[in-house]
């Protein structure tokens, strides 16, 4: 009798904590909110445009897209672990080195993956196509096992290719272990380096498509299915079009969101927040905070033109030493951007200073370097952009010194 009671609590212990593993893993997407009652709140919070925005969680961050510029952060450089935001660098992966084509036939450590899940089993059929799909609007741990081992051959070598990826696209402080971003050690990322994974993945048209579909049809062994996208903002929110959500005891309440309203597109980032109520209020006040207080302007027009004024004034004050001719061109090298976000109030804070050498010896090569311009916006640098001539000019020979010297006799 005894040994049917331990046996009995054994089995209930263990029954127990499935339960609790499952619904703790879900209660982020099983959280109930009420998107407009929290967009109420976020704009009585959000009425004063001036000041910064009141965050709950421990991590925020505003990306501007066009200039890679952050237009705010708030611990925005700490590692921490990101949860399923990791599935991001999963799809740029999976995007860049497989055939969405190919059918995936899913092996038992892919099925038994816990967590989210799209509910794949032990020899199902799917398309690295619909994986995806799993992957980023229901947040399949398994799908993202189950890519992890077709393409990287397993969940270790292809950690090594995100890895790889990261390094390529120049991400110093983030590192992976999963596909997925179930908590493990050495797995971590900076809300910084996840905008800049966002930014990144969407340049790539089919990420985009999948990340702003709100409904979609998957085919699972021939049977069709549909999943519904784990983002709340999505369809909710103005200019809202991505990215992804994601939660885990140790990262807490996680979502990376795309918008765009105008010419404006913007990246906002929040993790560590203790639920998705304020997962979701903070990541609103960063939208609209942008929203509120900043606009796009042409830069590369603006210094386009200050660069005109300042060549007619001194450009003929060049002197070329033994040149061949002493007149000089000069041009000024692109801004890697057109655009950038600037606040409302600074716009007409940028100053442009502009530096050149004005004695040169000859001969002078042709995109050689004689200044630079500097940007500035209240006293910082925030870009170095260089002078250089678009004409080569030659030094002179003994025959142009007799030439020279001819002319001169009367």
């Amino acid at each position: 009798m005894k040994i049917c009671s331990k046996i009995g609590v054994l089995i209930f212990t263990i029954l127990w904590l499935v339960i609790t593993n499952i619904s703790y893993a879900n209660l982020e997407e099983n959280e109930i909110i009420n998107i407009k009652n929290i967009q109420k709140e976020v704009t009585i919070q959000t009425a004063n445009i001036a000041q910064d925005p009141n965050l709950n969680a421990r991590i925020g961050l505003i990306l501007d897209r066009k200039s890679k510029s952050i237009l705010y952060e708030k611990n925005g450089q700490k590692q921490v672990p990101m949860a399923s935001t990791t599935k991001i660098m999963t799809a740029i992966v999976i995007l860049e080195n497989a055939d969405l084509k190919t059918v995936v036939t899913v092996e038992k450590k892919a099925a038994g993956t816990g967590g989210s899940r799209l509910g794949l089993k032990v020899n199902d059929k799917i398309t690295i196509h619909d994986l995806l799909y799993g992957l980023m609007l229901e947040s399949g741990n398994d799908a993202a096992v189950a890519l992890a081992i077709e393409v990287g051959g397993s969940v270790e070598g292809f950690s090594q290719m995100m890895n790889k990826q990261a390094q390529k696209m120049g991400l110093i402080n983030s590192h992976f272990v999963t596909p997925h971003g179930l908590d493990q050690t050495g797995h971590y990322t900076t809300a910084y380096e996840l905008a800049c994974m966002a930014d990144y993945a969407l340049n790539i048209p089919k990420f985009k498509e999948i990340v702003s579909t709100k409904n979609y049809q998957i085919t699972i062994n021939g049977k069709s299915r549909t999943i519904s996208n784990t983002n709340e903002l999505l369809g909710n929110l103005d200019g809202v079009y991505g990215v992804k959500t994601g939660f885990t005891n140790g990262a807490n309440r996680c979502l990376v969101t795309s918008c765009k309203r105008g010419n404006l597109d913007i990246i906002t980032v929040v993790l560590g927040a203790d639920t998705k109520k304020i997962r979701t209020a903070d990541s609103m006040k960063l939208i609209e905070y942008a929203y509120q207080n900043y606009e796009v302007i042409n830069l590369q027009e603006k210094i386009q033109e200050q660069f005109e004024k300042w060549k007619q004034l001194n450009e003929k004050r060049i002197y070329i030493n033994k040149g061949k001719t002493n007149k000089i061109e000069l041009k000024i090298e692109d801004l890697t951007y057109q655009e950038m976000a600037v606040k409302k109030i600074e716009k007409d804070n940028i100053v442009i200073e502009i530096n050149s050498l004005y004695y040169l010896e000859a001969p002078v090569k042709q995109n050689e370097i004689i200044g630079n311009a500097q940007i500035q916006l209240k006293g910082e640098t925030i870009s170095t952009l260089n002078i250089v001539a678009k004409n080569q000019i030659e030094k002179k020979e003994v025959l142009d010194y007799f030439k020279q010297f001819l002319k001169l006799v009367p």
